[in-house]
This record gives C-alpha cells, sequence and structure tokens, in this order.
C-alpha cells in the first residue's frame, strides 16, 4: 500500500528566523483520495510579515490565540510519519518543517518520510516553461478559480489533482469505507479485455473540422522548421 501526503505550508516570511503558520495535508493511497486530511493553524510567536500576508491573508490577530508548534508537533508527526510526502517545492516547506520539530527536540523529516518535489517534476517535464501551481493548473485544466489567496490545506488539495495529472490521470476521486480500511476486493477491478470494441461508436470528423484541422496544420508548418508533423 503506497501511501502518500501532499503537503503545503504557509509562513510568517521567507528566511532566517520565520515561522510555520498553517500546514494543510491531503492523504492518498494508492493514488486515490482517502478523505483523511490534517490541516493546522499555529501561533509563529513572532509577527507575520506584512509582504507574507499579502500572499496568503493570515493576520497576527488571527493566530495570537492558536496552538505554538510544540503543542501539536506530535500530532503533525503522527499524521505524516512514513509517507512520501509531495511537495510543490519541497526545500522551502522542508526546511521550515525541520527547523520546527529542530526546536521540540524531534528529527529531520527525512529520517522518518520520503519526499517528492513536484516542481523538479514540473522542470524536468516542461523546461523552460512556467512551472508554478497556478501554471500547472491552467496547463491541465484543473479549476483553481477559488484560489484568490494562498492556503495551505486548499493548495495541498490542489497540488494533490496536480500531481496525479502528471503522473499519469487521476484514477478515483475517494476511497470507499471498505477499501479505506485496507480491503482492496472493495475496489472494482477494470480490463480491457472485457470492453466489446465493436460496441464502441466511431465519430467521424466534419468536413468543417477537417478544413479547421488543415487551416491549423497551415498555420503550424509556417512555424515549424521542418513543417507540420500531423499531415495524414
Amino acid at each position: 500500500m503506497a501511501r502518500q501526503i501532499v503537503l503545503d505550508t504557509e509562513t510568517t516570511g521567507i528566511g532566517d528566523g520565520h515561522r510555520i503558520i498553517e500546514i494543510g495535508c491531503v492523504e492518498l493511497v494508492d493514488r486515490k483520495f482517502t478523505g483523511r486530511t490534517y490541516h493546522q493553524y499555529i501561533n509563529p510567536e513572532r509577527l507575520i510579515d506584512e509582504e507574507a500576508m499579502g500572499v496568503h491573508g493570515i493576520t497576527d490577530e488571527f493566530v495570537a490565540e492558536k496552538p505554538v508548534f510544540a503543542v501539536v508537533a506530535q500530532d503533525f508527526y503522527d499524521f505524516i510519519q512514513g509517507a512520501e510526502l509531495v511537495i510543490h517545492n519541497a526545500p522551502f516547506d522542508v526546511g521550515f518543517m525541520d527547523m520546527e520539530f529542530k526546536k521540540v527536540g524531534m528529527p529531520e523529516t527525512k529520517t522518518f518520510c520520503g519526499v517528492l518535489d513536484t516542481l523538479v517534476m514540473a522542470r524536468d517535464m516542461f523546461p523552460g516553461q512556467r512551472n508554478s501551481l497556478d501554471a500547472l493548473c491552467k496547463r491541465y485544466g484543473i479549476d483553481n478559480s477559488h484560489r484568490t489567496l494562498h492556503g495551505a490545506l486548499l493548495d495541498s488539495e490542489i497540488l494533490a489533482d496536480v500531481y496525479l495529472m502528471m503522473t499519469g490521470g487521476q484514477t478515483d476521486l475517494m476511497l470507499d469505507d471498505d477499501a479505506a480500511d485496507g480491503d482492496s476486493s472493495a475496489q472494482a477491478a477494470f480490463n480491457i479485455s472485457d470492453i466489446d470494441l465493436g460496441a464502441l461508436p466511431v465519430r467521424k470528423a466534419s468536413g468543417d473540422e477537417l478544413s479547421a484541422h488543415d487551416e491549423y496544420l497551415d498555420l503550424l508548418d509556417g512555424k515549424c522548421e521542418d513543417g507540420a508533423i500531423f499531415r495524414s
């Protein structure tokens, strides 16, 4: 059973002395959402930079009554322990996590979790292109219109969708109760040999669609040194 935790954090700012103020996590098991999440706001015991506040909208007043990291550290550790963490720009988040764990005498993240950086993956897949989370959402057709500000749980949910698309497409929205408990028989089996391919409808392009296709290939001919390779 492959367990992954898609994770994001928000912080008081960037650089030495800054602290985590929000953690959001979404659990995947065998590339399926289980419905389990971890979400926690944290009192950073320092002021939030104005620039950071403009990114995530979290204020000093909002976190003033939240628990400090030492109070939530064990619950956070228990949720992610043993999983592969899926993070966009992992060095940033893991660096802050390690700093916070060190302050309370707990081990570094790499000693109890694996880490997969989706930003590195995206740069390998799309060299020279923008690979922010917003850019990847646009590239894969994922609706993130509700993301007006950064938020750790929202961003981890969006990143989970992006990661699944980057690695072959989403296989299921949610494990049912039995499957979440490890009952593999509750998961539907699928075999392409069960499909009657002769019964599938065949839809052919219309004359207008073929004409539009040829016009687009003419445009490619003018932009590509070797011309379009999609001529039939």
